[in-house]
């Protein structure tokens, strides 16, 4: 049962010029995206940078707005509607950013960056209830209780990147959507980011889109695997099945860019 359904997704910005600011031309950073995501699954979209990726997911999440298409999140059209009838959705469709640094404010405390969420969609919940919450989600993610009263400053980029999860997850998500969460970390610190978003699936039951440019970590995390070039879907289908045997060149290039162990 698919979960998320994206048809004919087009993102178009126009170049303006001349004294009057006309559009002079139109730039397709999203041009006709299809795709589906199954509930429980994890897909995949994979890509150079540029290739629309993170326009797409943004959009998903009506970060910004799409020129024309269809996304179906269980069975609703999200892109038609008012922010009041989707606000009730963003409880449930999360992102974890790339930047572990610029995503989270550097004036608040970790209490305070946990409970925001909790404090929007969960208006019930006393101070101190969400201070639990904010507790256990710190214990999921694996760091300690203490770090409630600290800044983000004060932890590693890996560190930071769990509390950015653990902030997607506070206001208990069904679909998450992790662009490129570890691309900003080092190597020895991008495994154990991996491994817990794949315990984290599964403890919570989540449906996850996961946006890398490496295709190696894509087929770690995926179970289907779209792939993005100028703005188009180039090729699509099972990650096994699409990195064993690409059907388009440009697939075989980012296969060829994985690094082999000798």
């Amino acid at each position: 049962m698919s979960l998320l359904r994206v048809q004919d997704l087009k993102i178009h910005f126009p170049v303006r010029g001349g004294w009057l600011g006309r559009a002079t031309d139109v730039i397709k950073a999203v041009d006709k995206v299809s795709f589906e995501v199954a509930e429980g699954s994890t897909v995949g979209l994979v890509g150079e940078s540029g290739s629309g990726k993170s326009t797409v997911a943004r959009a998903l999440l009506k970060l910004m707005p799409a020129t024309s298409g269809s996304v179906m999140y269980r069975d609703r059209e999200v892109l038609s509607l008012p922010e009041k009838e989707f606000r009730p959705l963003r409880k449930e469709m999360q992102m974890v950013f790339q930047d572990p640094i610029g995503s989270l404010n550097p004036r608040m405390t970790i209490e305070s960056i946990l409970g925001e969420p909790l404090q929007i969609h969960f208006k019930e919940k006393t101070r101190e209830e969400r201070r639990e919450v904010s507790a256990e989600l710190l214990k999921k993610v694996g760091l300690p209780e203490d770090s409630l009263q600290r800044y983000p400053h004060e932890f590693s980029g890996g560190q930071r990147q769990r509390i950015g999860i653990a902030r997607a997850l506070a206001v208990r998500p069904k679909f998450l959507i992790c662009d490129e969460p570890v691309s900003a970390l080092d190597v020895s610190v991008q495994a154990q980011i991996l491994n817990l978003l794949k315990d984290l699936q599964e403890e919570f039951k989540l449906t996850l889109l996961f946006i890398a440019h490496d295709l190696a970590i894509v087929r770690h995390m995926s179970d289907r695997i779209v792939v993005m070039h100028h703005g188009k879907i180039v090729e699509q289908g099972d990650a096994d099945q699409v990195c064993e045997h690409p059907r388009h060149d440009y697939t075989r290039k980012l296969l060829d860019a994985v690094p082999v162990l000798s």
